[in-house]
């Protein structure tokens, strides 16, 4: 027999008290004063409850250590080309080429406690997509999604929402999570892993907006920012971002369209039979929700981004990143509450070499643009202390420069352990 669990000797404390502790003994406070902390008045206001959440990520693996966490004071062969420019927040220094993020220090964290086990994109992926930090039985990694995989988190939590009985919907008829703008492709040709409903069943599956067609060549934000892989040939034209047409029909009309769905619906209630069929459900729901994109002039507007007004392109950018990330910022307004944003595939951010002028010419300049306008739009609503932004790729990067055979200049290589 097993004793019985002893009692604790320090007081229990809840999960969000435990993180914060784990930063907490950097200084030197144990758990005894955290729960000193703990019990103390409270001079702040408590921290909002999420109601929306916004997943920013990073196929290839973001370099740390040369973006938000840069280490000005180490040997040559770590530290890197780019120097370090301070921020809005005292104390906190990020990359020279992320300026407007910069200024905007106070609307972000950067989290150093990530890690996992790793080193393999397609795991990377995995993990970072289902939020386990342990493969399935059964899993291959061969890039084939399977219905054993582990459910993308976007599945998991889009049940929750969709069936928790307190959790509010600005829109039911919408699907709880949607990803922009393309599935996640290996350049091989294999799809990523730990996307789709997996165990859950496809009926899980998060909505793709496919509005980028992948490429195999390309990488990186198009038209104006897209470089080829691997020194490849490729042509800029290749690559159109078109989003999803939600237009009725020209002899449709609204009024015409909504008395057609009566008809419908009249019908349907005549069917009784059809509704002990699962299948007839759930195409119920697949109808229903189709219904309401066309019905709803703020779905079709969210998807209308590459026809928005010159001053909200330039802010945002255009380019497949800026155009993804105010898609992204109008379907939360439009009832969405999950949003996972691509900022590139075919591993983009994988910079075993040509690190340097590819962030500096090709990457850092859409995703500053773009991310800084999300921040300010969110923040003036009144959305952002509700909205949980989360920017991460599969892992970081190591800590020495390499110089890898493919390319001429240097770039690191895969690091799980941030």
């Amino acid at each position: 027999m097993h004793s019985p669990t002893p009692t604790p000797s320090h007081p229990l404390v809840s999960r969000r008290t435990a993180v914060q502790a784990g930063t907490l003994g950097l200084m030197g406070l144990g758990m005894d004063q955290v729960a000193s902390l703990q019990a103390a008045p409270s001079t702040t206001k408590p921290l909002p409850a999420f109601r929306r959440c916004i997943y920013i990520f990073l196929s290839g693996g973001l370099a740390q250590q040369d973006s938000f966490d840069l280490k000005p004071d180490a040997p040559v062969s770590i530290r890197g080309e780019f120097r370090p420019i301070a921020t809005r927040t005292p104390g906190i220094d990020i990359c020279e080429h992320l300026p407007r993020l910069a200024q905007r220090s106070h609307l972000w964290s950067v989290c150093r406690s990530m890690t996992h086990s790793t080193n393999g994109h397609t795991l990377g992926h995995y993990f970072m997509l289902t939020g386990r930090s342990e493969k399935n039985l059964g899993f291959r990694g061969d890039r084939q999604p399977r219905s054993s995989d582990y459910p993308s988190i976007l599945s998991t939590a889009g049940y929750a929402i969709r069936n928790h009985p307190q959790v509010p919907r600005q829109n039911d008829k919408l699907p709880p999570a949607a990803v922009v703008p393309e599935t996640l492709i290996h350049w091989s040709g294999g799809t990523i892993p730990g996307q789709f409903g997996g165990q859950m069943s496809y009926r899980h599956d998060p909505w793709f907006i496919e509005a980028s067609p992948y490429h195999n060549i390309q990488r990186g934000a198009f038209p104006e920012y897209n470089f080829p892989n691997l020194g490849l040939p490729f042509r800029e034209e290749d690559r159109v971002f078109r989003a999803p047409n939600l237009t009725l029909p020209h002899s449709l009309t609204s009024a015409r369209f909504t008395r057609r769905l009566d008809v419908l619906r009249s019908i349907e209630r005549q069917q009784k039979h059809l509704d002990q069929a699962v299948t007839a459900r759930s195409f119920g729901r697949l109808r229903e929700g189709a219904i309401s994109l066309l019905n709803d002039p703020k779905v079709r507007h969210a998807f209308d981004v590459t026809n928005e007004k010159d001053t909200e392109q330039i802010r945002y950018g255009r380019n497949s990143y800026g155009w993804s990330l105010l898609m992204a910022r109008r379907l939360i307004e439009a009832g969405v509450p999950l949003v996972q944003v691509n900022l590139g595939n075919n591993e983009t951010w994988d910079t075993h070499g040509d690190a340097f002028p590819r962030f500096k010419e090709k990457l850092f300049p859409p995703t500053d643009r773009g991310l800084s306008a999300l921040l300010d739009d969110l923040h003036e609503r009144g959305l952002l202390e509700s909205t949980l932004i989360v920017m991460a790729g599969e892992f970081g990067r190591t800590p020495k420069l390499e110089t890898n055979r493919h390319y001429k200049l240097p770039g690191r290589d895969h690091w799980g352990a941030v």
